[in-house]
């Protein structure tokens, strides 16, 4: 299981909160940590909150191996997995059609792709629904509460009940 740790800086529901998490940490151990600067130094992300976590609490945060590997897989590799079987397919049959081959090929290996990311948007957003794939908060580390100035910058309260 992939563990990170961060904190809540806000609650959206009952049951679900906002956690920063700092990317310094949760990159430390890859090998383009140091060509990607997307996403500036934290990370926001929506995690399930069976823990019962609240605002300003450091908790740790953790998503299934398999669901990141199946998501990693549709995102990544699937895309050109089916552009070269685009490819392929557009060498192999040009000639029957009369087309160029290498024409044919690279149009249906572009057109694999485009259909593959439309694919990829439509499952990832079922995929989005299912508890599975979305990172759960599983421990409360210490309920530490922000600093106030973060809490005025990035933190709106819940609303009471």
């Amino acid at each position: 299981m992939a563990t990170e740790e961060g904190f809540v800086i806000k609650l959206e529901s009952a049951t679900t909160a906002r956690v920063k998490t700092n990317k310094k940490s949760a990159c430390a151990g890859c090998a383009a940590r140091n060509s990607c600067n997307g996403m500036g130094d934290d990370t926001e992300v929506e995690a399930l909150n069976p823990a019962g976590a609240q605002v300003g609490d450091r908790i740790l945060l953790r998503i299934e191996t398999a669901s990141l590997l199946k998501a990693t897989f549709l995102l990544y590799l699937f895309p050109i997995i089916c552009m070269l079987v685009g490819a392929v397919i557009g060498q192999r049959y040009a000639s029957l059609i009369g087309f160029d081959a290498s024409a044919l090929s690279a149009l249906l290996g572009f057109l694999f792709f485009f259909l593959s990311i439309l694919f990829v948007k439509f499952k990832g957003n079922r995929m989005a629904t299912h508890s599975a794939y979305r990172p759960k908060i599983v421990k409360i580390l210490n309920p530490v509460k922000l600093e106030q100035d973060d809490l005025a910058q990035t933190v709106v309260p819940a609303p009471s009940r």
